[in-house]
């Protein structure tokens, strides 16, 4: 039960860090709504953010961990620090040159990273400010998913898991004194949420490295220098790199190739904030406990085990994933409106980000997939397998988007995210069962069967009960009522979708209830 244990403590950290998320950004539609400001703020701070997760979480989820826990398992703990010492002192130099060089040449990466901005001088270098500002959360970010983990690596999730939440602590007291500041406009609003994102990443990095201090395994710099560990290292991270970053490659493809529409930007944005909250409370929740673990296992030789693991994680996720998927797709209009229709966020706005929700949630099944089979290569050290299928998704996303963007905008660049997800599903997935590394059997195949079918009458049932939160009633009594009919409808598809499932006998609400008891003991 210490898998279940994991994933459940992490997904609880995440959604207390996704609700204040949710908080942040009703805040920012409200202050900064889908105007020139909000572009070039969303586009300066996705642009470390998504070097953060290439080179810091890409690298370390894929690279480090398992030689982390190889370490662990075969050697000594002072191997394993000494381990963790050689390859921290790297990210650190790494990261000092990398953000030298990125304030140095800002305006010609931020051409590169948003070229339909450049037409207009005043956004492009707005763009260029808020990146300089924003780029060193690179740096301390970076450094704390390294620390993160070695504290997963030890299993010790919650550290890592939490510190998300102060970014957005950070962020929503900027925001407040911003809302209730007269003399601030949007340009000095946007500077001070860039400011906000530096001390925010700062205070994640003292946490997770208060952390790592108390285990007693806190690795010391030195200088870097190379031997076997670190090649190895090298050797599984620079494919990692690519690999365990893929969702963010395509991002950022879809940012270029949005820059040269108006607001489209914002609107991606807003609805990337809205599918994230269940991929980061089960997909990343898996991806950050069920690498560690197979690895462990699969260092061990514990097959056994280790195909347990892999059975367990994917009926979590499927269990909670494909009620999520329902929920977005026939409920994206009224949550955008809900959560975000006010101030300078208007109705077109609503609609937009909408649409471009349901393009991203039909790819959410896939997203969480990703974050499972990947490791299964990871943990046995093959970082090359994955990075082929991830460039063969990323050729996909771009073509599809060129196709759609003339003639969709926006809502073509979702749909591609989404379609080149599926494929390198599906590529994992064959791969895996030709190695004998993964396979369903009859049970678990009628099992995902049943829990497919248990969604989409799920779904049904919250799009009929949806048109009441469009009625004279609701509408009349504003947006107290709508997130109390929002709240009801929600409640009612969940107790739909598990009463079914309890019927079904795929999971019995007496299991779920033991769990929680021997948890709680």
């Amino acid at each position: 039960m210490s898998l279940y244990k994991n994933f459940f403590n992490v997904s609880a950290m995440t959604l207390i860090s996704r609700i204040l998320g949710f908080m942040r950004d009703i805040l920012i539609a409200l202050v900064l709504g889908t105007g020139m400001v909000a572009d070039a703020f969303f586009a300066a701070f996705r642009f470390p953010n998504l070097f953060r997760r290439l080179f810091a979480e890409g690298a370390f989820n894929s690279a480090f961990i398992p030689l982390f826990a190889s370490k662990l398992e075969e050697k000594t703990n002072e191997e394993a620090r000494l381990f963790a010492s050689h390859i921290i002192s790297w990210l650190f130099v790494f990261l000092l040159i990398i953000t030298i060089l990125a304030e140095i040449f800002m305006p010609q990466l931020m051409a590169i990273f948003v070229p339909g901005f450049v037409a207009d001088k005043e956004k492009f270098e707005f763009t260029v400010l808020l990146a300089r500002i924003c780029f060193p959360y690179l740096a301390a970010m970076s450094l704390m998913a390294a620390y993160g983990g070695i504290l997963n690596g030890l299993g010790k999730f919650l550290a890592a898991a939490f510190a998300p939440v102060l970014l957005n602590i950070v962020l929503v007291i900027v925001l407040i004194f911003l809302v209730f500041s007269v003399s601030a406009g949007a340009q000095i609003a946007g500077i001070w949420l860039a400011i906000g994102i530096v001390i925010g990443g700062i205070a994640q990095f003292i946490l997770v490295f208060w952390a790592v201090k108390r285990t007693g395994f806190l690795p010391k710099f030195s200088r870097p220098k190379i031997n076997p560990d670190v090649r190895k290292f090298w050797l599984l991270a620079l494919p990692a790199i690519f690999t365990g970053g893929i969702t963010q490659i395509n991002i950022f493809i879809g940012t270029i190739i949005a820059s040269s529409a108006s607001s489209a930007l914002s609107y991606l944005y807003f609805a990337d904030r809205l599918y994230q909250l269940p991929l980061g409370l089960i997909g990343i929740a898996i991806g950050v406990v069920l690498l560690p673990e197979l690895s462990r296992h699969i260092s061990g030789g514990r097959n056994v085990e280790a195909k347990k693991t892999m059975d367990n994680s994917l009926l979590f996720a499927m269990v909670l994933t494909l009620p999520a998927t329902a929920g977005l797709i026939t409920l994206a209009h009224p949550i955008i409106r809900t959560l975000f229709e006010r101030g300078a966020f208007d109705a077109i706005a609503t609609s937009n980000t909408a649409n471009a929700l349901i393009a991203f949630s039909f790819g959410l099944p896939a997203f969480v997939l990703i974050k499972l089979l990947q490791p299964q290569f990871f943990a046995r050290k093959n970082t090359k397998t994955p990075t082929i299928f991830a460039a063969i998704s990323v050729i996909v996303n771009i073509a599809i988007s060129l196709l759609l963007f003339p003639y969709i905008q926006h809502i073509g660049i979702a749909i591609a995210t989404s379609v080149s997800a599926w494929i390198n599903v599906i590529m994992l997935t064959f791969t895996l069962k030709s190695r004998n590394h993964f396979a369903l059997s009859f049970e678990q195949i009628k099992q995902q069967g049943f829990l497919l079918l248990s969604a989409i009458i799920m779904g049904a049932t919250i799009f009929g009960l949806s048109f009441l939160l469009n009625a004279p009633l609701f509408g009349k009594f504003g947006f107290l009522m709508q997130i109390l009919s929002l709240f009801a409808i929600i409640i009612a598809g969940i107790f739909v979708y598990f009463t079914l499932i309890d019927f079904t006998n795929i999971l019995r609400s007496k299991n779920i209830l033991s769990f929680v008891k021997r948890r709680n003991k």
